[in-house]
């Protein structure tokens, strides 16, 4: 199997272990699941069911960040403790996983379940001079991180603009860099606070990937690493030279991002509010007509969701399902998901396929689609 190295910047031969170690960057769960996080994931889904299908076991961890600026704000609106907003959104999200027929996680830890861990992590930085301690608040030194920079290929201007752009507050005035990140804070009146050495407060945005994949895992190395394409700067930038800083290892193999999802030429986002919720399609759609919708498009190819797709992906559906069973196709799928899994082209071969009556069964499951019950739309 080829898949794009985002740290090579090249497609490259992926050479996991027997047993492959990933980890994806999970919902912070203040509002439901959009289109955005279902492309994000299906992308692991499909790559998962090929390696399982070569031979390889998997072990998928994608961790739920219960603490942080973002929950913390929304909770303060809606006037709910954020521990019961994340549980609720959680429900959700899950709700739209397991209709989507998603492989279920290997583990889904959140945040606050590693508070501990997280601690002896920045200690252990500190310790190590990686970090500094300012008025109860700890930085990672960029300094001491000659390849700080490797993961996203980005100039320092540009990483000092995606940073305020993404909440790194390069401005901190008690920053010895702006480019330094924050790996523990005090925390307001009203916000979740834990005792430390360094103070009371709480973590940083990025630490928690790095103690949760390592921890859950049982790794200082795993085989994949994976999230949106937004998360590569500045989230998975500071996930990697922090962890190598205390492991002295390398922290991943092989770095997987999926594509914006845009709406209208704008990136979906929360902020924007221009999402398409997975819960709302699936009031009108059968869910394995959202996968269709979704796969239809590769990975690393920023696309627009628009009024046909759901249409075309239902139509396709209902093809797919007349074909019947059969293992026509199956080789062919396999070659193109090994190319960079290759969507479009798997869609492609099994639509060829379905048009001339040919049981499809075998290689639409390639792509996690169960042609055998009929089109059903279900009560949510």
């Amino acid at each position: 199997m080829r898949l794009f190295n985002t740290a090579t910047n090249t497609i490259d031969t992926f050479q996991p272990n027997q047993t492959v170690k990933i980890y994806t960057c999970g919902i912070t769960p203040y509002d439901a699941t959009h289109i955005g996080h279902a492309a994000t994931y299906l992308v692991y889904d499909v790559l998962q069911r090929r390696l399982r299908d070569l031979g390889y076991e998997t072990q998928c961890v994608r961790n739920i960040t219960d603490v942080d600026d973002d929950i913390l704000r929304k909770a303060r609106e809606l006037g709910v403790h954020y521990l019961d907003l994340a549980a609720k959104e959680t429900a959700r999200f899950d709700s739209d996983m397991k209709a989507l027929e998603m492989i279920p996680s290997w583990s889904e830890p959140r945040a606050t379940s590693a508070i501990a861990e997280i601690r002896n992590f920045i200690g252990q930085l500190l310790e190590k001079g990686n970090a500094y301690q300012i008025n109860g608040s700890v930085y990672f030194d960029i300094t001491k991180a000659s390849n700080f920079g490797d993961l996203s290929g980005l100039k320092r201007d540009e990483m000092i603009a995606l940073a305020a752009e993404r909440g790194g507050n390069p401005s901190d005035p008690q920053k010895h860099d702006p480019l330094d990140f924050v790996l523990w804070q005090p925390s307001l009146q009203d916000e979740p606070s834990w005792e430390s050495r360094w103070g009371p407060g709480r973590p940083g945005w990025h630490v928690e990937c790095s103690v949760l994949a390592m921890r859950d895992l049982e790794s200082e190395t795993i085989d994949l690493h994976g999230g949106g394409a937004d998360l590569i700067f500045p989230h998975h930038e500071c996930e990697r030279v922090q962890s190598e800083a205390v492991t002295g290892k390398p922290f991943v193999r092989h770095w997987v991002h999926q594509a914006m999802v845009e709406m209208e030429g704008e990136k979906m986002s929360k902020s924007l509010g221009n999402l398409i919720f997975v819960s709302d399609l699936r009031k009108k759609y059968d869910p394995r007509a959202i996968r269709l919708g979704v796969v239809a498009h590769h990975y690393r190819t920023p696309w627009s969701w628009d009024n046909e797709i759901m249409p075309q992906a239902k139509e396709r559906l209902q093809k797919w399902i007349s074909a019947g069973s059969g293992s026509y196709g199956i080789e062919e799928v396999r070659d193109c998901l090994d190319n960079d899994l290759d969507t479009p082209g798997a869609i492609a071969v099994i639509d060829e396929l379905a048009e001339s009556g040919n049981g499809i069964s075998d290689a639409a499951m390639l792509l996690g689609v169960d042609v055998g019950r009929p089109y059903q739309v279900e009560e949510i």
